[in-house]
């Protein structure tokens, strides 16, 4: 029996392992009474949660157009199919068995994605100069889960010469301000879903603290492209829509530039560990980035991914495959690290590369922001320094509990993972723990 500590104390035991050695979610979490019951009421009218919260994407289309307030945009914002593709989309997660709270949250995420769309297509189409803006040398953090991406993200977000997406302008770009107010009224409106994960699943916010004020990943920038990462990590959609990875870069350089336009140039800081999966394209869309590469043992870092993978799908539907997810994580991130092997040997790109160091990071992160800096030909400044000295200084640990995973959990073990990623670790001379 083990304990698993989640928001503000709450803690959890886990119960016997399946025949198959993975617990069950149901057995790793409770869900809260509230979300219990509102899942329940499917059973009172005929136990098909469609029937309490549709999702039909003529329907939610229709009413994302009504919302806004001015005329209808003419553009396509760089993608003639999108419209094809959001029926697909919306037919494939109507039939993927999501709770009444999954349906729920997923349909506020299909018309905030789509009310976002239609407002950037208007942008542009009053201001067709925003098209030449140049997205220049970006810096893009990636790596797997706990290798130290989110706090190294947070980090280099610091620096007054680079820039991040926060959560609310990330969710809701536009309109750059809210009448009579410069911030408060988007961050009103992001903190709904951004702090709304950890309510459905307390647990979730020992995992990864979603706030509206913090940096958020390029799956989350991308939501309204209606073809990224964000929906197979929320639901894994039935068939008849995949994701476009080309569409998605190209989405993203497109809101970049909106967001960018007519503000103080700067270099973007961006992030998320789905780029270490699609490295050529994420070159093609942003040619002269600078990838700044976290590494960890992968007996750390590939069961952590599947645990919050697997938390995120619970939170949405009863039906998890904990073990063939795990498999499909770990085929996916061992060919993404064994493969940044070949890039950064043989392929066009490998000077574009930083290494930083999860031990290293640990215990002298000022150090490995430095040499990161360096590698980069860029200077860490005093200011920012002091910064980090300062943020880390007073950003609580433990917060809101231990996020604790071994790879036994998910049905691996030390020795295996480190088989299946040794090409990487031999690379890349990645320290083994314990």
């Amino acid at each position: 029996m083990e304990e698993s500590p989640g928001r503000e104390g709450h803690a959890l035991t886990y119960s016997r392992p399946m025949a198959n050695g993975i617990l069950s979610m149901a057995e790793r979490y409770r869900r809260p009474d509230w979300v219990r019951r509102l899942n329940a009421m499917a059973g009172s009218v005929g136990g098909d949660p469609r029937r309490l919260v549709a999702l039909d994407g003529p329907e939610l289309l229709a009413a994302a157009e009504r919302s806004l307030d001015g005329a209808l945009p003419r553009g396509d914002f760089g993608d003639p199919a999108w419209r094809h593709r959001i029926t697909s989309l919306v037919r494939a997660l109507d039939a993927a068995p999501l709770t009444v709270v999954g349906r729920l949250m997923t349909r506020q995420e299909l018309l905030r994605g789509l009310r976002t769309r239609l407002l950037l297509t208007r942008e542009i189409d009053a201001h067709p100069e925003i098209e030449r803006e140049r997205v220049g040398a970006p810096m893009i953090v990636t790596g797997p889960a706990r290798s130290g991406t989110t706090i190294l993200f947070e980090l280099l977000s610091l620096d007054p010469a680079l820039r991040a997406p926060l959560a609310c302008e990330a969710l809701h770009p536009l309109p750059r301000r809210a009448p009579g107010d410069a911030s408060g009224e988007r961050f009103a409106w992001s903190e709904c879903e951004q702090e709304m994960w950890a309510d459905v699943q307390p647990e979730f916010a020992a995992i990864h603290e979603l706030r509206s004020d913090l940096p958020v990943e390029c799956v989350t920038l991308t939501l309204p492209s209606f073809a990224g990462s964000h929906w197979m990590l929320i639901a894994a959609p039935g068939e008849g829509w995949s994701m476009d990875v080309g569409v998605n870069y190209d989405f993203e350089r497109r809101i970049l530039q909106v967001l960018q336009h007519g503000e103080p140039r700067t270099t973007w800081l961006l992030k998320t560990p789905a780029h270490l999966l699609t490295m050529e394209d994420l070159f093609a869309a942003f040619p002269d980035a600078w990838i700044v590469q976290t590494h960890r043992d992968p007996a750390k870092t590939i069961p952590s991914t599947v645990s919050t993978t697997a938390m995120v799908h619970w939170m949405r539907t009863e039906q998890v495959d904990a073990a063939t997810l795990a498999q499909a994580i770990l085929a996916g991130f061992a060919y993404g690290l064994n493969h940044s092997v070949e890039l950064r040997t043989g392929g066009p790109f490998g000077d574009r590369f930083v290494d930083v160091r999860f031990d290293r990071l640990m215990r002298d992160p000022v150090a490995e922001v430095c040499q990161a800096y360096a590698a980069m030909g860029r200077e860490l400044t005093a200011e920012h320094a002091e910064r980090i000295r300062a943020y880390l200084r007073d950003k609580p640990k433990g917060k809101f509990g231990t996020h604790r995973y071994a790879p036994e959990d998910w049905g691996f073990t030390a020795e295996g993972l480190r088989a299946d990623l040794k090409p990487y670790i031999d690379h890349f001379g990645v320290a083994l723990e314990d």
